[in-house]
């Protein structure tokens, strides 16, 4: 039977800015100070608190974080870099930044993370650096990298873009490796526009860190007769960014329980139904799903079915070895091109309501005849 189009949309996410932040971009305008500055420590200040590290120093992106942190644990050209091939380009694109050479290695396919077999495999003399991803708020194996990287004497930057608030084995990701990268992109439980975060316990981290996203400065200087003491660049996050970011923190509790909620309901009402599964999320383990996804042969057509019912969806990231920039052979990495073709995220937003996630699953049982 023919069911009638759902006349609301539902998005895949939407961001949402409230009241908070527009009182605390006004008061940094009318502090006259637009730079980084006292705004963005007190924001960095906050968000090391919530993931349980010593230090977080802000940036302008997710990838400026991960690039970053590579730099700082002195990757240089011809060195390679372990990623993970189902990532966001981002991943790869950092560590490339540095003049290293990514090695794409294979994923897991029960939970779309790095492989342990493939990673292990992989490892040379040139070897210097991980990064695991935790793929939409999923845990890799960080026990596992921890003991190989410390037997290989490697550095572990974590991608955590995806993970704020997620946590493995009581721990919060980001808080596993030597560095772990924040991403606070419109796409994520909280953002500043563009911008991202790095975490480190490493004091000797921390002050590299803060040289190389500021000109070699190791603290702020005047744009005159400053001290410059490394190499540096300008990855600095302005106070204008931050106060959007201190802002969004206050709502950062009902969200994530929301995107708690949102994995929950999914999983209740669209189990049993053959030729559709949902990745597993440790909800229990204090894991938070940045997004609700699932893994079906009909992908593409379940996509397109939604669509023109005004459900929006989106389809997994295509391997990186099948991106130009990291060509690769096919037939390397089975389970990311297996995989990547069979992965949607279903609406995912904080912004949804029972009802709104009620409608989709409707939509796909009775896509799969349910």
């Amino acid at each position: 039977m023919q069911r009638k189009k759902i006349s609301k949309k539902i998005p895949w996410w939407q961001t949402q800015v409230g009241t908070a932040e527009y009182t605390l971009i006004k008061e940094v305008l009318d502090s006259n100070y637009i730079n980084e500055g006292e705004v963005t420590k007190k924001f960095e200040k906050k968000i090391a608190a919530l993931v349980g590290c010593k230090h977080a120093i802000a940036v302008t992106s997710g990838t400026a974080a991960i690039f970053l942190s590579l730099k700082a644990l002195n990757i240089r050209p011809g060195d390679e870099v372990i990623v993970p091939d189902m990532t966001f380009i981002a991943t790869a694109n950092a560590a490339e930044l540095c003049g290293a050479k990514p090695v794409l290695v294979d994923i897991n396919p029960i939970d779309l993370n790095i492989d342990i077999n493939s990673l292990a495999k992989a490892i040379t003399d040139k070897t210097k650096a991980i990064i695991p991803v935790h793929v939409t708020g999923r845990a890799a194996d960080m026990k596992t990298i921890r003991e190989i990287a410390n037997k290989k004497n490697l550095a572990v930057v974590e991608d955590a873009t995806e993970a704020l608030m997620s946590k493995y084995k009581g721990k919060y990701l980001g808080a596993w490796g030597d560095a772990g990268c924040f991403s606070f992109s419109p796409n994520k439980t909280i953002t500043t526009g563009q911008g991202g975060i790095i975490v480190t316990n490493s004091d000797e981290l921390e002050i590299k860190l803060r040289a190389l996203k500021d000109q070699g400065r190791p603290t702020r200087g005047t744009g005159g007769n400053d001290i410059h003491n490394t190499i540096g660049y300008n990855f600095k996050m302005t106070n204008i960014q931050a106060a959007l970011g201190l802002g969004q923190l206050r709502y950062l509790t009902a969200r994530v329980k929301r995107m708690r909620r949102n994995y929950k309901l999914y999983t209740a009402q669209l189990k049993n139904i053959p030729g559709l599964s949902i990745f597993p999320c440790d909800l229990a383990g204090g894991a938070v799903p940045q997004w609700t996804d699932i893994a079906t042969d009909e992908r593409d057509a379940l996509e397109q079915y939604l669509r023109a019912r005004n459900i929006d969806s989106r389809k997994y990231w295509f391997p990186l070895h099948t991106q130009p920039p990291y060509f690769l052979p096919s037939g390397q990495f089975p389970n990311s091109e297996k995989m990547s073709l069979r992965s949607l995220w279903l609406p995912s937003a904080f912004t949804l309501t029972d009802e709104d996630v009620a409608a989709v699953c409707r939509e796909i049982k009775n896509y799969f005849g349910r």
